[in-house]
C-alpha cells in the first residue's frame, strides 16, 4: 500500500523511485487524493535528487496516461512536429510548420502562450484576424491529411497529459521550474501525447533563454532525446543561440508580418538559416530525403500551405495586422559598431510594452513589441534609430526603457561571429 509520504521520503533521501510509486502518486494527483503540498514536495525532493532515466521514463509515461493520447498513425504522410524551449523573436514556427508541410510532412504542432519575456505561438498567431487557436481533433486531421495544408498549428486540449498542467501551476509558485527531469517530462509528454512520429527540439541557449549555459542546455535536450527514444518517437535536438533575439522583430503582430516576409522568400538571415536548418533536420527524421526546404522556401509554396493553414483555422491571411497606437525611437548615441544586443533585455521590453503577460489568462497587446533596425556586427551612426518600441499604452515606455538601458553596447570593433545552431544531440 503506497502513500504519499513514503513516495516523498524515499526521494528526499536519495531513493530510486519503483514503477508503482511513479503510477501511484502521478494518478492519484491528477485524481486530486494527493494533495497539491505533497506534490509540492515531491516536486522538491526531484529538483535537488534527479532522476534516473528509468524513474523519467516511467514518470513521463504516468503523465501521458494521465490523459488522452492521439493517433495520427493512419495518415497519408509521415507526422513530424517541432518544439522550442523559448526565446525572444522565436517566431520560427509560423514559417516552419507550412514549409515542413510543403515539402511532404503532416505537422501537428501544439503550441502555447507566452509567459514572462518568451512569447507564445499562439499569442502571436491570434493577431492574425478571425484565426483560431481551439481546433477539433477531427478538423486536425483533415488539415493534416489534406496535401493542400498538410499543417495545424493550435491549441492543446486540456485532456492532453492533464497531470502536466497540475503540476506545471504548483512548480510555477514552489520555485522547482528549474529542475531539468521535471521540464522534461512536462514537454515531452505534451509532445508524445499529441501522436507525432518524430520531433525535433530547438533547446536555446544563452541570455534569452531558460538554459542559460551550454552544459545544461545539452543535459536538458539529452533527457528529452531519451524520453523520446524510449516512447518510440524519433527525437533530435538541436542546441541554438539566443543571447541576441533571432530576427528583427519580438512581439505579436510585428513576429508575424516578420513570418510572412521569410514565407515570400526575404526575411532576416538568422530567421531563415534556422527555419531552415529545423526544417532539415525534420524532414529526416519523417524519412523524406528528396525535398529541398530551401527551394521550397524560396519558390512560394511554404507560402501556400501558410495561407491555406491560416484559413482552415478562420483567419485571413491577408488582412491588415494590428498596429499599436503608439511608437518610441531609440538612437544610436555615437558611431561605431553595435557589439551587444541582449535578448533578455529585449524580451523585458517587449513584455512590459504589453507583448506578454505576468500571469497566465491576461490579455496580450497585439501590436505591442520592439522593433530592432540593427543587429550585432551592424554599422550604426550616432543618432540613426536601433529599436522601434511599440504600445497601446505610452506609460509602458519609461519600464521598457529601464529594461533596455544596459542591453545594448556600441563599440569600434565588431563582436567575434557566433553560430547559431551552437551542437546537436541524437539518440
Amino acid at each position: 500500500m503506497h502513500s504519499a509520504v513514503s513516495v516523498i521520503t524515499t526521494k528526499r533521501d536519495g531513493g530510486e523511485l519503483s514503477d508503482e510509486q511513479i503510477d501511484w502518486v502521478l494518478d492519484g494527483f491528477t485524481r486530486g487524493e494527493v494533495a497539491d503540498e505533497q506534490m509540492s514536495a515531491l516536486a522538491m525532493a526531484v529538483l535537488l535528487r534527479g532522476m534516473t532515466r528509468r524513474e523519467l521514463s516511467r514518470w513521463t509515461r504516468a503523465m501521458i496516461e494521465s490523459g488522452r493520447r492521439m493517433d495520427f498513425t493512419d495518415l497519408p504522410r509521415p507526422t513530424v512536429d517541432k518544439h522550442s524551449t523559448g526565446g525572444v523573436g522565436d517566431k520560427i514556427t509560423l514559417p516552419l510548420a507550412p514549409l515542413v508541410a510543403a515539402c511532404g510532412a503532416a505537422v501537428p504542432q501544439l503550441s502555447g502562450r507566452g509567459l514572462g519575456h518568451t512569447g507564445g505561438t499562439l499569442d502571436k498567431l491570434e493577431s492574425i484576424p478571425g484565426w483560431r487557436a481551439e481546433v477539433p481533433v477531427s478538423r486536425m486531421r483533415a488539415m493534416l491529411a489534406d496535401p493542400k495544408i498538410g499543417a495545424v498549428v493550435c491549441a492543446a486540449g486540456a485532456d492532453l497529459a492533464p497531470a502536466d498542467k497540475r503540476l506545471y501551476a504548483l512548480r510555477d509558485v514552489t520555485g522547482t521550474v528549474e529542475s531539468i527531469p521535471l521540464i522534461a517530462s512536462s514537454i515531452m509528454s505534451k509532445k508524445i501525447a499529441e501522436g507525432t512520429a518524430a520531433l525535433v527540439l530547438d533547446v536555446k541557449v544563452g541570455s534569452g533563454a531558460f538554459m542559460k549555459s551550454l552544459e545544461s542546455a545539452r543535459e536538458l535536450a539529452t533527457a528529452m532525446v531519451e524520453l523520446g527514444a524510449d516512447a518510440g518517437v524519433r527525437t533530435v535536438a538541436l542546441l541554438t543561440a539566443m543571447d541576441t533575439p533571432l530576427g528583427r522583430a519580438a512581439g505579436n503582430a510585428l513576429e508575424v508580418a516578420e513570418s510572412v516576409e521569410v514565407l515570400a522568400g526575404g526575411g532576416p538571415a538568422d530567421v531563415v538559416e534556422l527555419t531552415v536548418a529545423l526544417a532539415r533536420e525534420m524532414l529526416s527524421q519523417a524519412g523524406i530525403h528528396d525535398a529541398d526546404p530551401a527551394a521550397a522556401l524560396a519558390g512560394g509554396r511554404a507560402m501556400d500551405h501558410w495561407r491555406a493553414m491560416i484559413l482552415a483555422q478562420g483567419g485571413d491571411p491577408l488582412a491588415p495586422l494590428s498596429v499599436a497606437a503608439h511608437t518610441e525611437v531609440v538612437t544610436a548615441a555615437e558611431t561605431g559598431t553595435l557589439a551587444r544586443l541582449d535578448a533578455m533585455g529585449v524580451g523585458l521590453a517587449a513584455w512590459r510594452l504589453g507583448a506578454g503577460r505576468a500571469r497566465q489568462g491576461e490579455p496580450v497587446q497585439f501590436g505591442a513589441g520592439v522593433e530592432m533596425h540593427a543587429k550585432p556586427g551592424d554599422s550604426v551612426v550616432a543618432g540613426q534609430p536601433l529599436l522601434t518600441l511599440h504600445t497601446d499604452t505610452p506609460e509602458a515606455f519609461e519600464p521598457a526603457l529601464e529594461a533596455l538601458r544596459d542591453a545594448y553596447e556600441i563599440g569600434s570593433t565588431p563582436p567575434a561571429p557566433t553560430p547559431l545552431v551552437l551542437d546537436r544531440v541524437a539518440p
